[in-house]
């Protein structure tokens, strides 16, 4: 029942975004996407079930936009650059993908589970796909820079960086371990 499942997620996510998930009814959901509630409960089991799976849906949504930005033609440090943009840009507009980089869950949002990714998972996930995808000279400390500049802006929001901002910081030389 994947279309049913996809629609069901995608109703809650709706109702997620309109209030916190606490006030979000299964029956509510259910009806959002045009199935019965009996259909909800059989394909997550529960709200707790399907909280679990919006979480882990949004995990996958946020790291294919990570493959989406690494696999673009283009420089290393802008693939770099484009990854560290699509970070802050996804965490700001979805709060369960600013909840599953930081781990700081409140009250509004599902529980992630057991099977939800922690902020040093997705941040070794990101740095790994990133290390793999460049070329073999940009190794894998030029990507935990970029990986961690971006963690900064989602925990630290401040100023929005501006277009190309973190694409320049990101193309300064760095000096690697032991060079003098």
């Amino acid at each position: 029942m994947p279309a049913a499942r996809e629609s069901l997620l995608e109703a809650a996510g709706v109702a997620l975004s309109a209030r916190p998930w606490p006030d979000v009814r299964m029956v509510d959901v259910a009806a959002a996407a045009g199935v019965s509630r009996q259909t909800l409960y059989n394909e997550f089991g529960g709200k707790a079930g399907l909280g679990r799976a919006l979480v882990r849906r949004e995990a996958d949504r946020y790291l294919a936009g990570v493959d989406r930005a690494l696999s673009a033609p283009a420089q290393a440090a802008e693939r770099l650059a484009a990854v560290a943009e699509w970070t802050v840009r996804a965490a700001r507009a979805q709060p369960l993908v600013r909840a599953l980089l930081t781990g700081s869950w409140d009250a509004r949002l599902p529980a992630a589970g057991g099977r939800a990714p922690g902020p040093g998972e997705l941040a070794r996930a990101v740095r790994d796909r990133a290390a793999a995808a460049l070329t073999p000279g940009e190794g894998p400390q030029r990507c935990e820079l970029a990986v961690r500049l971006a963690l900064s802006y989602v925990i630290a929001p401040g100023e929005d960086p501006g277009p190309g901002e973190l694409r320049r910081m990101l193309s300064v030389p760095t000096r690697t371990a032991g060079a003098r």
